[in-house]
């Protein structure tokens, strides 16, 4: 029955006229974003030259893949839709958000009703197969959250254009656990490497918890056992997290095995083993981690924490690079960009073992560069970028997300973003009329104009997401536009200020965050921008050391009472 709503729903609006709103409606005109970060005000000039991140905002978990001259990069999305974002580049510096991988319902079955910042899409990881021209993006879908029982799905799919139609999920009931990636030899062989669930009740064994297991690309199943991988080297008295995340390649003639070791926070790094053949036996480098920034001093200007969970590319030429998750910690460790994807080029050691720092006080710069490049990185997804999206299309840009599922019954597009007054609140854990995009700046503005004749309840406006708890919303209502805090219970109303919204007339609605303090402004048709609310404090929308995912900020409507 609701399946059936929606589709009237989404069929009326598509039919009805976007160039004004009706009852129930909220027609928004536009979006934009401009980013203001301090350390990106000097330009770019030397060629080759880039910024760090090279994916800024919630850019977690990257994993990066080559066919001839194009990369090809995915991160986490956790409970939001569509699930993983498929960015290119020619360059490595330069990234376009080229589409999105599971973007029809029927790729996540899964998602209904989880938690958005711990169930959901983990750590996908994507390889191109030259064997049979494919590329395969693996993942875990984690069933958590909001009453739900813990477990994980993991599952692949394939494609022959990334930035094209992915096809339906392969379920993997063989590999458990979370994190898997693929590996495909030279000679067509196929192998899955992850880490299995682990139930030793000694938290710091020298068991890692990962297990490797063969794959067959023509069945496109698993082959055999798994295969546990052990290893020495780690005790008991480094207390150190099992190792997560893995991935394996060849170069050099030998294998190589990384995996993100320590947690996630700042106890993060990457670690590299070594063997003659996919299934071991490994060994551990003795001077590991390969990168960490877990040793520096946390005073430091412009610090980069949490960095792993690597992934590694050779370019054409033979230069190996790598790309990792990072944090750009502010307020005392809390902002709202999450973690963010970094590029930095990888060296060899004396004894062939790869390496991203020297030594553990290698600090990772936010500026770097990359020889023999013509021209510096083009801003889009680094540095301080600006877009404005006029809902032109036939559907929403890839940057635009939903919330557990698609939100195609509550909003149209076209000549404007239409969304639908929907009894669904937005700290549920359902899909709410909400389209949002990730905060990719410390500092930033972004503005909204919308046309909305609010009755009774209704509410429509800017909404900054963290989770379902954490929330502002800078919305108008009958006689009104106001600024709420959202979490649990009742929304706290912050600002307020009388409005005519009898007539529909535009309003602009804005939101200028420095960093660690919001102001927000409203504009009625015809007038100047109006302070409605200053000094609003980032902490309750921002990640907190050890959270999975950034913040967005969007378009939202509702018809609950908040």
């Amino acid at each position: 029955m609701i399946h059936n709503v929606k589709f009237v729903l989404a069929l009326l609006l598509a039919l009805s006229a976007v160039a004004q709103s009706s009852a129930g409606e909220a027609l928004f005109s536009h979006f934009s974003y401009r980013g203001e970060d301090d350390y990106c005000r000097e330009a770019l000039a030397e060629p080759g030259a880039y910024y760090n991140p090279v994916i800024s905002g919630w850019a977690s978990d990257p994993s990066v893949t080559r066919k001839g001259e194009d990369y090809w990069l995915v991160t986490s999305t956790f409970g939001y839709f569509p699930g993983v974002p498929v960015y290119h580049s020619r360059d490595l510096v330069s990234w376009e958000h080229a589409g999105n991988v599971l973007s029809r319902p029927e790729q996540l079955p899964w998602l209904a009703g989880l938690s958005l910042d711990k169930g959901g899409i983990y750590a996908p990881a994507i390889v191109y197969n030259p064997h049979n021209g494919l590329f395969y993006l693996i993942t875990t879908c984690v069933i958590k959250g909001n009453g739900k029982a813990d477990g994980s799905v993991n599952f692949y799919v394939t494609a022959k254009d990334p930035a094209g139609k992915w096809s339906d999920p392969v379920v993997l009931p063989g590999v458990t656990g979370i994190d898997p990636s693929f590996f495909f030899d030279e000679d067509g062989s196929g192998y899955i490497v992850y880490k299995s669930d682990e139930h030793s009740p000694v938290k710091w064994s020298n068991h890692r918890a990962l297990s490797i297991v063969r794959f067959d690309a023509v069945t496109g199943k698993t082959v055999g056992e798994p295969v546990k991988f052990c290893e020495k080297g780690v005790g008991p008295e480094e207390r150190l997290e099992r190792d997560e995340g893995p991935h394996i390649f060849k170069a050099k003639g030998k294998y190589y095995l990384i995996a993100a070791e320590g947690g996630t926070g700042l106890n993060h790094s990457e670690v590299v083993y070594k063997a003659d053949s996919p299934m071991g036996p490994w060994e551990r480098w003795g001077r590991n981690p390969m990168l960490t920034q877990r040793l520096l001093k946390p005073g430091r200007e412009n610090p980069v924490t949490c960095t792993g969970h690597v992934d590694m590319v050779e370019t054409p030429s033979g230069d190996w690079y790598a790309v990792f998750l990072g944090c750009r910690p502010w307020n005392g460790g809390e902002d709202q960009l999450g973690r963010e994807t970094f590029l930095m080029p990888v060296e060899w050691s004396a004894d062939s073992f790869p390496r991203i720092i020297h030594n553990f006080k290698d600090t990772v710069a936010l500026r770097g560069r990359i020889p023999g490049l013509a021209s510096p990185q083009r801003l889009g997804q680094a540095g301080n970028f600006e877009w404005t999206d006029r809902f032109e299309g036939r559907r929403p840009a890839p940057r635009w997300m939903s919330l557990r599922g698609p939100a195609d019954g509550l909003c149209a597009v076209g000549d404007g973003l239409k969304l639908v007054c929907a009894p669904v609140d937005p700290r549920s854990s359902g899909t709410p009329a909400y389209l949002g995009s990730r905060i990719q700046h410390h500092k930033f503005t972004a503005e909204t104009e919308l046309a909305f004749k609010p009755e009774a309840d209704e509410a429509a406006g800017m909404l900054i997401v963290k989770n379902e708890q954490r929330q502002y919303f800078l919305a108008m209502r009958e006689g009104e536009v106001a600024l709420l805090s959202l979490g649990k219970g009742k929304a706290a109303v912050l600002a307020s200020a009388s409005l005519d919204t009898s007539g529909g007339k535009p309003v602009g609605l804005k939101a200028v965050c420095e960093g660690d303090a919001y102001d927000f402004y409203y504009r009625p048709e015809g007038n100047d921008w109006r302070l409605l609310a200053t000094g609003i404090p980032v902490s309750h929308v921002a990640t907190r050391r050890g959270g999975f995912t950034g913040t967005t900020i969007g378009m939202a409507a509702t018809s609950v009472k908040l």
